[in-house]
């Protein structure tokens, strides 16, 4: 529910160490609005310290969360790699620090640097692992079993996810999650 990455981030790190002009690290307020879906992307960013929701805004009007992110992520990647605008949103769910890479820089790295492909290729094997092992979860488990990992997820982080991120991330609505609430003791 939460995926992190100490390997990339211990090799973003040393870059930032090696690199101060190319590599920024820069600290948003909860809440922030880091990447918007259907706008060009100009940066890719590694989280440091906090957690980030990246989520898709349907043509409804209803938001899903895609995933949670924390330390050693990367975000941005895809849309620099492929020179295409976001593919979805990406928001501060707490207080974070990003390094911050424009994109000739990242896409240099890319000609040039093996560690970073070779951690890149394993983080996007990941995520594909990760997304279908979601879509499977969603398809056998029930409501309650997903919301009990939440609910986890938010005591372990020491966060609050709102009722609404809760709803967006499970694909539920509000009213579903209420009524999946009432059997928790909250």
């Amino acid at each position: 529910m939460l995926r992190t990455n100490t390997e990339f981030l211990s090799y973003i790190d040393k870059l930032y160490q090696s690199n101060e002009l190319e590599v920024s690290l820069y600290h948003f307020e909860k809440g922030k609005l880091l990447f918007h879906q259907g706008e060009p992307c100009h940066r890719v960013l590694v989280i440091k310290e906090g957690i980030v929701k990246c989520f898709f805004n349907e043509e409804n009007g209803k938001d899903y969360i895609v995933e949670f992110l924390g330390r050693g992520e990367i975000l941005g990647e895809i849309e620099a790699i492929r020179q295409m605008d976001g593919l979805c949103n990406v928001a501060a769910l707490t207080e974070i620090k990003v390094y911050v890479l424009a994109v000739p820089f990242f896409r240099a790295l890319l000609t040039k640097d093996l560690t970073l492909n070779k951690l890149l290729l394993e983080e996007l094997a990941e995520r594909i692992v990760n997304t279908s092992s979601r879509a499977s979860f969603q398809q056998l488990y029930t409501v309650e079993h997903g919301l009990a990992k939440l609910l986890e997820l938010q005591e372990k982080q020491g966060i609050a996810i709102t009722k609404d991120d809760m709803a967006a991330y499970l694909g539920i609505t509000l009213r579903s999650l209420n009524r999946a609430l009432k059997d928790f003791s909250i």
